[in-house]
C-alpha cells in the first residue's frame, strides 16, 4: 500500500474499544496475559504510583504474550489509572524472569483478510499509547525477557529501568517476517538514534535472531538505569521515586534525523543484502518505513507500521517464517519418535576416537556441556597433543573473551586427556568416532572398541553419509550402535542428526538423545539411509548446479541461480566450506545408492585430485573470482542453462528427492526435513525451511504432482 494512503488517527477512546471487542470475537484460544494493578507507596514521601504487573499466570517457560484479551485488560488498567487524580505515575512490569514476548503469534496465523491484519497493528498501538499521553509520568521497569511487543511497551513509557540479569531484549519481527509494528520503528530511533535502532532491528534480527543483554541494552540508552541483583524492584521504585521528586535528572542524548540518520538506514540495507539478498521482504520494508521515521511524527510513523505489518502478515514470508518459527520452538525440543527418556543410561565419561579438527570440537563441546571425563585417542602422540592443544586454544580464547572464569578454565582442561592406548576408553559409557569416512576403517575400530567397552557402552559414529547398519554389521552387540552426526562448526550449528541402524535398540537411542539434550542440540530422528537428510538434499543440489557447469553453463551464471531463495550462501561457496574432497566422497555414496540422480561429475573429481580447495579463489578485498587455472580443469559441452533454468532444474530435482525420502520414511515427516535444514544448513526463516517454498514456486506439483502441506500451512493459501 502507498504511503499516501496512510491514516495518522491512533486508535482511542470507544474506537478502540470496539476494536478490542471485535479482535476478541475472532480470537480463539487465548493464553492470557493479565494486567494486574496495586498501588505502590513510594519511598521518601514521593507519593502513589499504580504498579500494573504482567502475569499469564504460568511458569517462565511460558512468556507473557498480548492477545486480544490481554490488550483489553491493560487498556482497562492504563484507563483506571490514568482516571485517577491521586497518584503521581504509573509503572508496567512483568512476572518473575519476564517482562512480555510480544504479540501472540499463535493468533497472527489464523489472520485471514488485511483489514483485521491492520487492526492488530491499530490496536497494539492504541493501548500502548496511552501510557505516552497520559498525564503522570510512566516507567517500565523491565525485570526480565523483553521481545517485540514486549520491548515495544517500554519504548512507549517515559522512562526505563532493566534488570542487569535480564537475558534477552531485542526487536525479532524482521527475522519472522514482520517488522516492529506497535512503535519500535518511530520510537526507538527517536530514543537511541538510528544507528543504535537498525543494529537492533536489522542487524541483529537477521543475524539469527541475536538478542540483547541488559547491559547492552543499558549502554545503547535502552534503558536509563540497570540494577543488580534480587532486589530490582525496590531499588527500581526508589528510582522511580527520585526521578518523580527531581532528584535524578534523565539525560539522553540528542538524536541526529540527517546525515547520521541516513547513512544508518544505508549500512542497514547493505547489510540485509549480505543477509537475504532482496528476496525476503520485512526488513526492507523496515527499512522503508525507518527512513521516513527521520521526518515524520509520531502518529505519522505508527500509521507507517500499521499498513506494513497489514502487508507482511497477508504475506506468504509471514507464514513460512510462523511455521519454521513453530518448528524450532516446538518440534525440535519434542523430536518425533524418541523413545521414553526414561531409558536412557547415565553418561559418566566420554571417549572420542581420533584427534582431529571435528574430533577436538566434540572434545570440548562434551567437556562443557556434560562436565565429565573426556578422553581422545589417535594413532600418535604428537596428533594427540595437537588435538588437546587445539581444545586448550579454544578454552583460553573463551576465558580472553570473559565468558570463562579462571576455575572453569581449570575445570575444562582437566577433564580433556588424551591417549595412544584405546585402552584408557574401558570405562567409557559413550564413544563417538570421529575419523576419516571410510567404511572398513570404522568397521575395524568399532570392532576393536568392542573387545574393550562394557556391553552397554554407546558406540557412536560422526559419520555424514555411512550406512549404521553396515558399521555395526560384524559386532557382537550392534544394538548399541548409533548415528550422531554434527554439523560444522560444531560450537555454532544446533542440529543433530541421530541415526537408527536395523539393530539399534530403544535403550541407546534414548540415552543418544538425552545427550543430545545435555549438549543444547536439537536433535532429529532419521532412519539408515545414506547420506541421512541434510547432506542428501545439498547434495542433489549441488550435483544439479555442477551437471549444469558441465554442460556448459558459466560459473557465475550457476553460481547465482538460487540467489531468488535467499539461502545463508550460493552454491559454490557451500562447496568450498564442505570441501570438494568431502563433496566428491557424498556424492559417490549417493551416485553408488541411487544412480544417475546423483551423476558425479569428472570435473568435480578434476578439482580434488588437484588439490583445489573450491571453485573460487579470492582477491585482496575478500571477492570471489574464478581462476584460470581452475577454469582449466573443466571441460564443458554446449549446451548452457539460462538462471532461470537453473533454478528451476534444481527446484525440481529437491521437490523430487525430498518426496523420494518422504516416501522411504527417511525421517516422520517434511517437518523434519524442514527443520534439519534449517538448524544444519541454516536456510532461512522466509522459505520455512525448503517444502514451504517448493511448494509456493510451483516445484512439488511439477515435479511429483502433489504438494508437501495443504494450502495455508507454511503460506497464506
Amino acid at each position: 500500500m502507498s504511503e499516501s494512503t496512510v491514516t495518522d488517527e491512533i486508535l482511542s477512546g470507544p474506537a478502540l474499544d470496539d476494536a478490542l471487542a471485535l479482535a476478541a470475537e475472532q480470537t480463539t484460544d487465548e493464553v492470557v496475559t493479565h494486567a494486574l494493578s496495586r498501588d505502590v507507596a513510594l519511598p521518601g514521601g514521593a507519593g502513589t504510583l499504580v504498579l500494573i504487573t504482567l502475569d499469564n499466570g504460568l511458569d517462565h517457560n511460558r512468556p507473557n504474550t498480548f492477545g486480544p484479551a490481554g490488550l483489553t485488560e491493560l487498556n482497562a488498567a492504563i484507563d483506571a489509572a490514568a482516571a485517577r487524580t491521586d497518584i503521581v505515575g504509573i509503572a508496567v512490569t512483568g512476572k518473575p524472569f519476564i517482562l512480555a514476548a510480544g504479540a501472540d503469534l499463535s493468533q497472527v496465523g489464523k489472520i485471514t483478510d488485511r483489514e483485521q491484519a491492520k487492526l492488530v497493528a491499530r490496536i497494539g498501538h492504541g493501548v500502548f499509547d496511552k501510557l505516552h499521553a497520559v498525564e503522570v509520568p510512566t516507567f517500565c521497569l523491565i525485570n526480565g525477557l523483553a521481545l517485540g511487543g514486549g520491548l515495544e511497551i517500554a519504548l512507549h513509557c517515559d522512562y526505563r529501568t532493566i534488570n542487569a540479569a535480564a537475558p534477552a531484549l531485542g526487536l525479532p519481527e524482521c527475522f519472522l517476517g514482520l517488522l516492529p509494528g506497535w512503535g519500535g520503528l518511530w520510537l526507538l530511533p527517536h530514543l537511541i538514534g538510528a544507528p543504535g535502532a537498525t543494529k537492533v532491528i536489522i542487524e541483529n534480527a537477521l543475524s539469527q535472531n541475536r538478542m540483547l543483554k541488559a547491559p547492552q541494552a543499558h549502554q545503547l540508552g535502552i534503558a536509563d538505569a540497570m540494577f543488580e541483583g534480587a532486589d530490582f524492584l525496590e531499588r527500581s521504585l526508589d528510582w522511580v521515586a527520585r526521578v518523580i521528586t527531581g532528584e535524578v535528572t534523565v539525560q539522553r542524548r540528542a538524536v541526529d534525523t540527517g546525515q547520521e540518520w541516513s547513512d544508518a538506514v544505508a549500512k542497514a540495507r547493505e547489510f540485509a543484502d549480505s543477509k537475504v539478498g532482496g528476496v525476503a521482504p520485512a526488513p526492507y520494508r523496515a527499512l522503508d518505513i525507518l527512513a521516513a521515521n527521520a521526518t515524520r511524527d509520531r502518529a505519522a510513523g505508527f500509521a507507517a507500521e500499521d499498513d506494513g505489518l497489514a502487508d507482511l502478515i497477508m504475506g506468504d514470508e509471514l507464514r513460512a517464517g510462523l511455521y519454521a518459527f513453530d518448528l524450532v520452538q516446538k518440534r525440535a525440543k519434542r523430536p518425533a519418535g524418541a523413545p521414553d527418556k526414561a531409558l536412557a543410561r547415565k553418561i559418566t565419561k566420554v571417549g572420542i576416537v581420533g584427534a582431529g579438527l571435528m574430533a577436538s570440537q566434540l572434545a570440548m563441546l562434551f567437556a562443557r556441556r556434560l562436565g565429565v571425563p573426556v578422553v581422545m585417542s589417535d594413532l600418535d602422540q604428537q596428533r594427540v597433543d595437537k588435538g588437546i592443544g587445539y581444545v586448550h586454544g579454544e578454552i583460553d580464547k573463551l576465558h580472553a573473551k570473559g565468558r570463562l572464569n579462571p576455575d572453569k578454565v581449570n575445570r575444562y582442561k582437566a577433564l580433556i586427556s588424551g591417549t595412544t592406548d584405546t585402552g584408557d576408553f574401558a570405562d567409557c559409557d559413550f564413544v563417538i568416532e570421529a575419523v576419516f569416512e571410510e567404511l572398513g576403517l570404522k568397521q575395524q575400530i568399532f570392532a576393536d572398541l568392542e573387545k574393550i567397552v562394557s556391553a552397554e557402552c554407546v558406540l557412536a559414529t560422526n559419520t555424514s553419509s555411512l550406512s549404521i547398519t553396515e558399521m555395526a554389521s560384524g559386532l557382537g552387540h550392534p544394538e548399541r550402535v548409533v548415528g550422531f552426526h554434527f554439523f560444522n562448526p560444531v560450537a555454532i550449528l544446533p542440529l543433530l542428526e541421530i541415526i537408527r541402524g536395523r539393530d539399534t535398540d530403544d535403550a541407546t537411542l534414548a540415552t543418544a538423545f538425552a545427550v543430545a539434550k545435555q549438549l543444547k542440540k536439537n536433535a532429529v530422528l532419521v532412519a539408515d539411509a545414506p547420506a541421512f537428510v541434510v547432506n542428501r538434499v545439498l547434495t542433489r543440489m549441488l550435483s544439479e548446479i555442477t551437471a549444469t557447469l558441465d554442460e556448459g553453463t558459466d560459473f557465475e551464471v550457476a553460481d547465482r541461480a538460487l540467489a531468488p531463495l535467499g539461502l545463508p550462501m550460493s552454491p559454490f561457496v557451500l562447496l568450498q566450506l564442505v570441501g570438494p574432497a568431502v563433496a566428491l566422497h557424498v556424492n559417490e555414496t549417493l551416485n553408488a545408492a541411487f544412480g544417475d540422480r546423483f551423476p558425479v561429475s569428472q570435473n568435480l573429481r578434476r578439482l580434488v585430485e588437484a588439490k583445489r580447495s573450491g571453485i573460487y579463489d579470492y582477491d585482496d578485498q575478500g571477492r570471489p573470482f574464478v581462476s584460470d587455472e581452475t577454469r582449466a580443469l573443466f571441460t564443458v559441452g554446449d549446451q548452457p542453462s539460462t538462471e532461470e533454468q537453473v533454478r528451476t532444474r534444481v527446484e525440481d530435482a529437491l521437490a523430487d528427492e525430498i518426496r523420494r525420502m518422504l516416501d522411504e520414511e527417511v525421517v516422520a515427516d517434511a517437518r523434519d526435513i524442514d527443520l534439519c535444514l534449517i538448524l544444519g544448513a541454516g536456510y532461512p526463516f522466509h522459505l520455512g525451511g525448503i517444502t514451504p517454498y517448493l511448494d509456493r514456486s510451483g516445484a512439488a506439483e511439477r515435479a511429483t504432482g502433489r504438494r508437501f502441506a495443504e494450502p495455508g500451512v507454511a503460506s497464506l493459501a
